[in-house]
């Protein structure tokens, strides 16, 4: 199995979901459900994040986390082993709940936090599990529209304060967002399947990839989002033989296609695929 694209660092947002191993109910009743919230509560206080959404469906979960620590995989690895230790002992089972390894999507505050608070508390109504969101008690819907108190975990201050300064007025308003979200799409700004956000969020994160971008166990689309821009690839090659590196470096390196190389600086494709064959013979040849 591939290995997910994991970057961390201080202050990160991401949508977060881990599935039931092999397709598996993650929760088999409101006892499941009503545990697996109580390890939240406990991951949130101990790893010191940020819930601003929830959600817990069938066989799987969602969560929008922030993490004032770069600690999301230490926190997710806890939350998921205690909790498949917790449901083995109540249902009297043996192995894996829970995926090995958690999808996590970076997001852009500014431009998509919101958007993905309302889709997070909308899955159950997608489903056609209820009708409205307000029916499903296993997400943070309730609480963010001030139906019940909000657990100690959750923290609903942000989201509300995008609609208005007093209380029932934002809790009002964010009842008919979430109404007005049905087949609103979010994932339009998706990038290399791991990044929520324009391109200068993803432009901004090039120094934390720099490890991952030859990486051939991380999927590719995600482990593209680390290479270089043919721009800074080509940024100074001004004479024909740096100009030839930079061309097997793009090519081989950070697997830009051979049309993407040759449009870019303006010869054939073929021409391209010529000068990156002669360097790797030339390569062979010194070893």
């Amino acid at each position: 199995m591939a290995r997910p694209l994991r970057i961390e660092y201080e202050g990160a947002l991401y949508h977060v979901t881990s599935r039931g191993n092999a397709g598996q109910e993650t929760f088999l009743d409101d006892t499941d459900r009503a545990r697996f919230l109580d390890v939240l509560a406990q991951v949130v206080e101990r790893f010191q994040w940020v819930c601003h959404a929830h959600c817990l469906m069938t066989n799987h979960y969602h969560l929008l986390i922030e993490t004032p620590d770069a600690n999301l995989s230490r926190g997710m690895q806890h939350l998921n082993s205690v909790y498949t230790q917790a449901f083995n002992r109540y249902h009297r089972r043996a192995g894996h709940v829970l995926q090995g390894r958690f999808k996590s999507i970076l997001v852009e505050e500014d431009s998509h936090l919101l958007e993905l608070a309302r889709y997070v508390v909308l899955n159950p109504v997608r489903a056609k599990m209820v009708r409205s969101a307000k029916d499903w008690r296993w997400s943070s819907y309730r609480a963010t529209a001030g139906m019940v108190e909000a657990p100690e975990f959750l923290t609903v201050s942000w989201v509300l304060s995008q609609f208005h300064k007093d209380l029932g007025r934002a809790s009002c308003e964010y009842r008919k967002f979430v109404q007005q979200g049905r087949g609103v799409d979010v994932w339009t700004a998706l990038q290399h399947g791991a990044f929520l956000g324009p391109d200068e969020f993803v432009e901004g994160l090039r120094p934390l990839l720099a490890g991952e971008a030859a990486n051939k166990e991380i999927p590719r689309r995600e482990r593209l989002a680390a290479r270089l821009s043919l721009d800074k690839l080509f940024e100074g090659a001004n004479d024909k033989k740096t100009r030839n590196q930079r061309i097997h470096q793009a090519v081989r390196a950070h697997e830009y296609t051979l049309k993407e190389v040759g449009e870019f600086i303006g010869l054939s494709y073929s021409t391209i695929s010529m000068i990156a064959r002669r360097i790797d013979e030339e390569a062979k040849q010194r070893k």
